[in-house]
């Protein structure tokens, strides 16, 4: 079981985050010029290497198996704002050196109109650098972590989630993506907000979810460690992201990389959905690409808009 916090505190986060998915739900879709339009990240892969080069007629889009008319696309890559989460807690202790030099090596690859955050987390939740693409303020901000206390996880991806949602495109023309990249190396243990409301959120969201499990040693084959590999798949598969879990710290620079080299291979794009119906109902998406051996990979579905209740 998880510890937890006196009750008041607890039922004013549960009061923030019920907030935040409200917020989120208004926000769920993206107005230009008084049209709705839902936004994908697009990731295309053929046997392990990224497909580039593609056109808007090379993609379908479904929306609960209805096509849909693309009136945004883009094979350049847009800004993105970024959030990197590093888990601090004890059991980092002999490991956070190196995390620390895998995600500077991470960070010295925005571009110039991408913008990044830090963030901590053991038993409470820090945003060390607010976003910027200042690097040597990035690079200060990963160097001054250090361990200690229990994990948080939960609290961390609330906490950077809700932060995304301020983030604002640099002009009115651009779709600015949002991505979490997360490093923990095991299960949530202080958190006040439940794994469940944090999948709300996110689901809620367009942020895509980069997720890096750290087995090492015992550790690798805990049964505690299960909640942790379930949860980071799970959130990462309704974003659109990858999860990652290796065995060994050395192993990060090169997932870090890997995420790095996605991230600057994706397809922007975006519709107006042919559904009217504003009902907040879940609603699935897949994109196709007609080419055989072609694989694609975008967040599951989105919440629908929804029109409050008049009072009689």
């Amino acid at each position: 079981m998880h510890s937890r916090n006196p009750v008041v505190t607890r039922l004013f986060i549960a009061a923030l985050v019920s907030s935040v998915v409200a917020v989120a739900l208004e926000a769920q879709e993206r107005f230009r010029g008084g049209v709705e339009l839902i936004s994908l990240n697009v990731t295309v892969t053929e046997g392990g290497r990224y497909v580039t080069g593609l056109d808007q007629a090379d993609f379908e889009v479904f929306e609960d198996g209805v096509k849909q008319n693309l009136t945004f696309f883009s094979k350049t890559q847009q800004p993105i704002a970024l959030a990197v989460l590093l888990d601090t807690s004890a059991s980092m202790d002999q490991r956070l050196e190196t995390a620390q030099e895998a995600a500077i090596g991470f960070a010295k690859r925005i571009r110039p109109d991408d913008v990044m955050e830090v963030v901590d987390f053991d038993s409470q939740v820090r945003i060390l650098q607010e976003f910027t693409n200042d690097i040597p303020k990035l690079e200060k901000a990963i160097r001054s972590t250090t361990v200690n206390g229990s994990t948080s996880l939960y609290n961390a991806l609330y906490v950077s989630l809700k932060a995304l949602k301020n983030v604002k495109a640099t002009s009115s023309e651009e779709i600015r993506r949002q991505a979490i990249v997360v490093l923990s190396d095991g299960d949530d243990t202080s958190s006040l907000v439940e794994y469940e409301e944090v999948r709300e959120v996110a689901r809620r969201s367009e942020t895509v979810i980069y997720a890096v499990g750290l087995k090492q040693g015992s550790s690798a084959s805990r049964v505690e460690f299960k909640e942790a590999e379930f949860v980071l798949k799970q959130l990462s598969t309704d974003t659109g992201g990858r999860a990652f879990f290796p065995t060994s710290v050395s192993e990060l620079p090169a997932i870090y990389q890997q995420i790095s080299e996605e991230l600057a291979n994706q397809y922007t794009m975006a519709y107006s959905s042919k559904n009217p119906l504003r009902n907040g109902a879940w609603r699935r998406l897949m994109v196709r690409v007609a080419r055989e051996g072609v694989l694609t990979r975008t967040r599951q579905g989105y919440f629908a808009p929804s029109t409050p209740s008049v009072p009689k």
